[in-house]
């Protein structure tokens, strides 16, 4: 197929992390955004959506030639949104540009006619002083007296008349140093731009921090917090530290999908242990992003595809730390945590002074704080870093990072979190990133086993379940995670995306935090018995959506 030329402001399709190729327009990026080096790449704002982004040509199709066959494989509420969003605009632009043709029309028409009553009425002007100087030489007492009438004559000219003999000058062309003169809009222009067409209108962002800027570019790049936060340039000129009142740290790459592609990535040596559903793309996404990388995994033939990818392979744990000078690790729970630090041939067996390791399981803050202390102990260094995400915001480097520990080590890790997530934020000490995070599951575990029990009491009452989906999605409610969890539920889909158990798991986790606290949980602990009540169902294995199944047995 041969190239297509684009340029700004061509409407297209793009290809933007987690979403199905997306429809958006080409436009010029914010003065401090700087565009990747390699290959040629566009500025892309997303309709629908609060996303914008450098994209490859490669990754771009033109809005027109490809809108049915689109549309045939994307059916998603918000996509279709999207499209009807894309519509309203290419609607407006074109009422927008009728308006302006008929003005440049009509205001050509009276230039026009302008000057022909300019050029008329110098004429007159003219004709009137030739005649009067014609008299004048006739005697000079009658030239005088002639004069004297023609005079009285002006003089006694209404002043509308007198306008009317002076105007050339102002009804013709207008001179040079007049040309910045304001003229007057037509009706119909003043209409175009004070209604509902002066153009389309971008999603305002939730906080509208800054009325006059930008909002998605202001909430794309800064960390939306309550309280002002103050920014400034630190780690790499990819990166935006904001450090907020209450001492947490957000680094945020600007673009999490295409600035991605112009990383430099550290020139220290990567092990990564554990290549699970989000370990898998977290190594792909390094990888990609030009890291080296060894990699280990209890059942080694998933490491092939990562050595064909250009991975080295590590023998053991122990093996993979010793040779490299950052290790990462995400394994499943607390248990496999410690087991891969303290037992044969472990992690603790290659620390020694100035190994650095970074935990990024979703454990409990006693496990991570043990792990810490025998890492430290025999003169590494530590850092715990749970990701929030699933497997497709993994492939996609979309994950948000939560970590805590060692705040250089944080920052050597910088140009892995640009690879891997879209978000890194900087908790404090030791075993904040582990409450943290179980608290997010918590939330998020929860809402999935309302969204189960919704819609199978939607369905005992007699009520459509699509319609509550679709109500929901017009709503507050609305968000990807909803979308595809209850369509998973609709086409009976629970392919994992995040394992039911893990999410049980962590539900227990963040019940024993609350316990430890004296901190009541009894939502969690509803959810979690629904969860365990799946899990008796064989659902384990499945995605967290499978919870529904608990309802309907």
């Amino acid at each position: 197929m041969a190239a297509v030329s684009l340029r700004l402001g061509d409407l297209v399709w793009g290809k933007l992390g987690r979403y199905p190729p997306w429809p958006g327009k080409i436009v010029n990026p914010p003065k401090d955004l700087k565009k990747p080096r390699g290959k040629k790449c566009f500025f892309v704002k997303f309709f629908g959506t609060e996303d914008h982004a450098w994209i490859k040509v490669e990754q771009l199709k033109p809005y027109h030639p490809h809108k049915e066959e689109m549309i045939k494989i994307n059916k998603g509420k918000r996509f279709q949104q999207a499209v009807d969003a894309v519509e309203e605009f290419l609607r407006k632009t074109k009422g927008k540009d009728q308006a302006s043709s008929h003005n440049s029309t009509e205001e050509k028409n009276r230039r026009n006619s302008s000057e022909e009553r300019g050029k008329q009425s110098a004429g007159e002007e003219k004709r009137k002083a030739s005649l009067s100087e014609g008299k004048v030489k006739k005697g000079t007492g009658e030239g005088k007296k002639r004069v004297s009438s023609v005079s009285s004559e002006r003089g006694s000219k209404s002043p509308l008349k007198r306008a009317q003999d002076q105007s050339p000058r102002k009804r013709g062309r207008p001179p040079k140093d007049e040309k910045d003169l304001t003229i007057p809009e037509s009706s119909t222009v003043k209409r175009v731009m004070t209604g509902t067409v002066a153009g389309f209108k971008w999603p305002p962002s939730v906080s509208e921090p800054v009325k006059d800027s930008d909002p998605h570019f202001h909430h794309f790049l800064l960390s939306q917090t309550e309280k002002p936060a103050v920014c400034y340039q630190a780690i790499t000129k990819k990166l935006k530290v904001c450090e907020e009142e209450t001492g947490s740290t957000s680094i945020q790459a600007a673009d999490s999908t295409a600035i991605n592609g112009s990383i430099t990535p550290t020139d220290k040596k990567i092990g990564f242990l554990g290549l699970g559903l989000m370990g898998s793309g977290i190594v792909s996404n390094l990888l990609k992003m030009g890291h080296t990388v060894t990699v280990w995994n209890r059942t080694a033939e998933k490491c092939d595809l990562f050595i064909q990818e250009g991975a080295r392979l590590g023998r053991t744990p122990a093996e993979v730390v010793s040779t490299c000078d950052i290790t990462f690790a995400c394994v499943s729970d607390p248990k496999a945590a410690k087991d891969l630090v303290l037992g044969p041939s472990g992690v603790l067996q290659g620390i020694r002074p100035g190994k650095c390791y970074v935990d990024m399981s979703t454990v409990d803050a006693d496990t991570v704080t043990e792990l810490a202390q025998v890492i430290v102990s025999r003169g590494g260094r530590f850092l715990e870093a749970p990701v929030s995400g699933n497997q497709q915001l993994s492939n996609d480097g979309m994950l948000v990072i939560l970590a805590a520990g060692d705040r250089g080590l944080y920052e050597d890790c910088s140009s892995c979190f640009q690879a891997m997530g879209k978000t890194s934020f900087f908790l404090g000490e030791v075993g904040n990133a582990a409450k943290m995070m179980l608290i997010v599951n918590m939330v998020q575990g929860s809402f999935m086993a309302t969204i189960a029990e919704g819609l199978t009491l939607a369905q005992v009452t007699g009520q459509s379940q699509q319609t509550l989906l679709d109500i929901l999605n017009q709503g507050q409610l609305a968000s990807i995670f909803l979308d595809q969890k209850c369509q998973n539920i609709l086409q009976g889909n629970f392919k994992p995306d995040f394992y039911l158990k893990y999410i049980q798991k962590d539900l227990r986790l963040a019940i024993a935090l609350g316990d430890s606290v004296n901190h009541p949980t009894p939502m969690a602990a509803a959810a979690n018995e629904v969860y365990k009540r799946a899990k008796a169902l064989d659902q384990s294995d499945n995605d967290m959506s499978a919870v529904y199944r608990a309802y309907i047995h």
